[in-house]
């Protein structure tokens, strides 16, 4: 079949545009330059490289060999939002309510499903910059207007610029979504910004899309900083979760929205209405996953704190990187000197160092001139990929 004719032309002119306009990824062009090149260390995408833990997955199989194959609630399997409660109640001090949890399949649906509940075609969502591309692309989805806030960035990096972020705000405004600890840049919220950014919202009337999933990858110790710290039971927020970072399951697609519970029917119906539910089985090692995982939750914080430290001290001996290290999440966000083209950087750096890291135009407005490597690995792995890079970076001197 042609690549291209009239008639595909024509065909593909009809696709709606907020649709056909979605950008490309440009962390998944790197990925894709460099999965196939033998011997890159791939440090390019928002996971480590443990599988996940064998209590999880064998909980998954028994389910799975017990005949837990058949259609399942549409909220979640009870056990699993009663677990979720609890899980809330240990993080943050909640009264145990499993009526505020709702599953989905991924964070990235609860995301799209988020956003399906407070934007429509026109409407804006306010995003700190730079930001993971995939929560704007999913407001273009619905078509609505992503709006980029670029973030303030210094010395100790990346802060909000509250503001910038209050001027940004429009009769067409809804919504605000807000990830902290942030990727790819670290950022973490304080206390009295969350309480500027639900303030914000009260007095405009917006939502707010809370993505708190980094929350206990926090090196000041405990958890980060959270809305649960600031909100009222009835304000206008919608938390988004998922399974993948804390307990290794990038793979499974699993997530969870938590809501006040009078939105519950009609977060009921858009998971119907889109893909009627998730697994029971891997339901069942969600469950098991949030009942005894707290000591490989630990683990992995220890470990991603340890890379940090690994990969930031040896760029910052070249004397040729601009780096913070952050305060949260698992990412450095840095930039090499007079290296400007980063789209171009990363190609180069899996070819000549073999290894692969994420160009920062891929995260919007702000992103230019820097590059994300995910330091959530072992100590191995990340040793010889900083070893690469610095020796790379101090041969461009």
């Amino acid at each position: 079949m042609p690549v291209s004719s009239p008639a595909l032309d024509a065909m593909i002119d009809q696709v709606r545009a907020h649709v056909r306009d979605l950008p490309e990824s440009g962390i998944v062009e790197v990925m894709n330059y460099g999965r196939r090149r033998e011997g890159t260390i791939p440090l390019w995408a928002g996971e480590g490289d443990v599988p996940t833990p064998a209590f999880i997955c064998e909980a998954a199989a028994r389910a799975l060999h017990g005949g837990e194959t058949f259609y399942t609630w549409q909220r979640g399997l009870p056990d699993l939002r009663a677990a979720l409660a609890r899980y809330h109640a240990r993080l943050y001090g909640m009264a145990e309510d499993p009526e505020r949890f709702f599953v989905t399949g991924s964070g990235m649906q609860a995301i799209q499903t988020a956003f399906a509940m407070a934007l429509g075609p026109g409407d804006e969502i306010l995003i700190p910059s730079p930001v993971w591309p995939n929560a704007p692309a999913a407001a273009q989805k619905v078509g609505a207007v992503p709006v980029f806030v670029p973030f303030a960035y210094g010395p100790e990096g990346f802060t909000l610029d509250r503001q910038r972020f209050a001027a940004a705000v429009t009769p067409r405004t809804r919504a605000i979504f807000l990830n902290t600890p942030a990727n790819p840049t670290g950022f973490v919220a304080t206390l009295d910004d969350l309480a500027f950014v639900l303030d914000l919202a009260r007095r405009h009337g917006l939502w707010i899309v809370a993505d708190e999933i980094y929350g206990q990858f926090h090196y000041a110790g405990g958890r980060a900083p959270s809305f649960h710290d600031v909100m009222e039971p009835e304000d206008r927020i919608l938390f988004v979760q998922t399974f993948s970072k804390n307990w290794a399951m990038t793979g499974w697609r699993i997530g969870w929205i938590e809501a006040h519970p009078a939105l519950g029917q009609i977060i009921e119906n858009i998971i119907q209405y889109s893909t009627s539910g998730v697994a029971a089985f891997m339901q069942r090692g969600a469950i098991a996953a949030l009942d005894d995982g707290d000591g490989f939750v630990a683990e992995q914080v220890a470990r991603a704190r340890a890379g940090r430290e690994l990969v930031a001290d040896a760029l910052l001996a070249t004397g040729r990187v601009r780096l913070a290290k952050p305060p949260g999440a698992f990412y450095l966000f840095f930039g090499i000197e007079g290296e400007e083209d980063v789209r171009r950087l990363g190609l180069t750096l899996v070819d000549e160092a073999g290894v692969g890291i994420a160009p920062g135009t891929a995260f919007g407005p702000g992103g230019e001139g820097f590059m994300r490597l995910c330091f959530a690995r072992g100590e191995g792995q990340l040793g010889e990929a900083a070893r690469r890079l610095a020796t790379w970076i101090s041969a461009r001197a």
